[in-house]
């Protein structure tokens, strides 16, 4: 090993990722798993790294975690967001993540920014000793402003707003095409019907419903994206690297192109469309007695809403009255289907979901969060095709991408039934062998229980993150042997390949580039999924905190979702979770009982999935947060 760079040459070099501070301090991941643990680095050992850089550092000799850097291997990225100031003949940008340096800017590279506004900058010096030069690439708007603070979020994940010209031109080409039947099967005379909610602009998957005798003719009718997006063209590759549609309370990044994703895709009403069709048949008892997956034209009848098909379910046959028995077959079937899942141990997880929107006046409005008939249809019969298209490429030896939900890691079951226990609930498992029906127990014996809604949050933090995967491991929470996504090729990739190999069976082409492409595929459109999922957690954190500053001083009903050594966190019937700080708790030495989910004091104790009542006392932007207080 060369010696030269070491203060020691007892040190032992590696490479890792750094993590900044707004110390000036930092912290080294090692690339290398096996140290188990990340280095702390000095201030003065720092040597012009910047959070994110990749680096070669060594492990100083004597210490059990402290490294210094050696030198930097790759910077991190160099665009970031943050807040403009300038102060006479100088200029900076104050990232929004504390970890991140501030940057000078000259002023003949401002872009014309003015002091407090949201910018996008691009870091294009690095000189020794001094804070990195940059450039304004882009100005959002005013620091504060809610669509400024959105866009900075959207940005900082470098996420795509536009399409490039080859992209849209493609798409425009693509959706000029005339319907032909052309050897597919003729399916336009069927009673075919969308539900998707109200404000649902690319519409993927239709549904009928037949009887014969007893048992229910079901078919899932899913746009056929891969007619018009071939592989290997631009509007391909560019789907590939978006990867998912992105969904905001006000907004849609599209994976797609418009004149696809809500033209020539979208099953509209009264037009005919491409379709892949899954059509199964089912006994009263839900079980799946056979099935036919084929190429199809479609001609939707009606573009109906969740909320217009909960109403008929509950009898009000105005709007449709040629639905009425239709959807009363739906109903029934799905019951059934629900029932035959809870026979399985399929384990469903009642965590609630915001639905945020910005309603005609412009105003944020976060309901509280239901799930209702007409989506539980539609969830049990997407469920249902996804099963049989991923039976029916596993049995015919094509390629796949899986969507799989692995067993639980003992180590975070554990720690999830010890959390059960305190709560007074019985769990004993074989953490080593978990199955899905042990999970379901658990949530059966709390669901009158006011910690209900806590512990499925509990449950879901302690499974595996389900992802995509070229080999079949079955999904764990569904109690499915095999699943795929079939159903959403519109805003999904893997849904878009799962297609592209359905054709290629149909059609007895070799599927030889699609198996070679599958383990990239799963690992590349997780990882997009993964962005995706925490880009629109943020922007809805962010709607939250503006739609609760305009509610100060207002008391809520709550559930105690968090407990920390800083405070605990309190989550309100819409989905909000505000901190109520350590501080502003009844004066009391407390103690934090971290297995225990409890911060306890002499005469107050405060214990996950408790109910209080809080009122709201700040939103604070800065740290993105809600700050509650004990209502008296």
């Amino acid at each position: 090993m060369d010696k030269r760079y070491l203060k020691n040459k007892k040190d032992k070099k590696f490479t890792g990722t750094v993590q900044g501070s707004d110390k000036g301090y930092a912290f080294i991941i090692p690339d290398d798993e096996s140290y188990g643990h990340d280095f702390f680095v000095p201030r003065h050992s720092v040597n012009g790294a910047f959070h994110g850089d990749k680096v070669l550092a060594a492990h100083s000799y004597g210490t059990r975690d402290e490294a210094y850097i050696i030198k930097i291997l790759e910077r991190g990225s160099e665009i970031f967001i943050g807040t403009f100031e300038r102060e006479r003949n100088r200029a900076c940008v104050y990232p929004d993540n504390p970890k991140q340096p501030e940057i000078f800017i000259p002023l003949s590279s401002s872009h014309g920014a003015r002091n407090g506004e949201k910018v996008v900058c691009k870091i294009t010096s690095y000189p020794k000793n001094k804070a990195p030069g940059g450039e304004i690439l882009e100005v959002l708007g005013e620091s504060g402003e809610l669509e400024a603070e959105e866009l900075s979020i959207i940005r900082s994940y470098n996420l795509e707003e536009e399409f490039p010209e080859p992209v849209l031109n493609e798409a425009q080409q693509a959706a000029k095409e005339k319907i032909t039947l052309n050897g597919r099967e003729d399916y336009r005379d069927k009673l075919i019907i969308t539900i998707d909610g109200e404000d649902t602009r690319d519409i993927d998957d239709g549904v009928s419903l037949e009887r014969k005798g007893k048992n229910f003719v079901l078919g899932v009718h899913i746009a056929d994206v891969s007619h018009y997006v071939k592989a290997g063209t631009a509007l391909d590759n560019d789907a590939y690297g978006r990867g998912t549609s992105v969904y905001f309370p006000d907004r849609v990044l599209p994976m797609l192109p418009k004149e696809l994703s809500n033209g020539a895709c979208s099953l509209n009403e009264g037009e005919e469309r491409y379709a892949l069709s899954c059509v199964m048949t089912f006994t009263p008892e839900g079980d799946r007695l056979d099935y036919k997956v084929c190429k199809s034209v479609i001609k939707s009848r009606h573009r109906t809403t969740y909320t217009e098909i909960t109403a008929v379910c509950e009898g009000d046959n105005r709007k449709y009255p040629d639905l009425i028995e239709t959807v009363a077959d739906m109903k029934a079937l799905c019951l059934a289907m629900e029932r035959r899942r809870e026979r399985l141990g399929s384990v469903n997880l009642d965590v609630k979901e915001a639905h945020i929107y910005v309603n005609d006046k412009g105003e944020i409005v976060i309901p509280p969060a239901e799930r209702t008939v007409s989506q539980r249809i539609i969830e049990q019969f997407m469920i249902s095709a996804n099963e049989a298209v991923a039976e029916f490429l596993e049995k015919k030896g094509a390629p796949c991408l899986y969507r799989i939900h692995e067993q639980p890691a003992p180590e975070k079951a554990n720690v999830f039934f010890a959390f059960l226990r305190d709560l007074g609930v019985k769990a004993k498992y074989d953490t080593e062998d978990l199955q899905p029906l042990n999970f379901q127990e658990i949530l059966k014996s709390v669901e009158d229980k006011p910690f209900y809604s806590v512990v499925n949050k509990v449950m879901l933090r302690s499974m595996q993150k389900a992802r995509y995967s070229e080999e079949n491991r079955g999904h764990f929470g569904l109690a499915s042997e095999c699943y795929c996504h079939f159903t959403s090729p519109i805003r999904r990739y893997p849904d878009l390949f799962v297609h592209r190999a359905i054709k290629a069976v149909l059609g007895g082409d070799k599927c030889d580039k699609l198996v070679s492409f599958a383990h990239d595929a799963g690992v590349d459109c997780s990882a997009r999924e993964r962005v995706a999922d925490e880009c629109e957690r943020k922007v809805d954190d962010l709607y939250k905190l503006y739609y609760m500053a305009e509610r100060l001083g207002e008391e809520y009903d709550a559930v105690i979702s968090g407990v920390t050594a800083f405070g605990i966190f309190a989550e309100l019937d819409n989905t909000v979770e505000g901190l109520i700080p350590l501080e502003d708790l009844p004066k009391d030495a407390y103690t934090y009982y971290e297995e225990k989910f409890t911060l306890a004091g002499s005469r107050n104790s405060f214990k996950l999935g408790e109910k209080i009542r809080v009122k709201v006392a700040d939103c604070d932007l800065g740290r993105m947060r809600v700050l509650f207080k004990l209502a008296v």
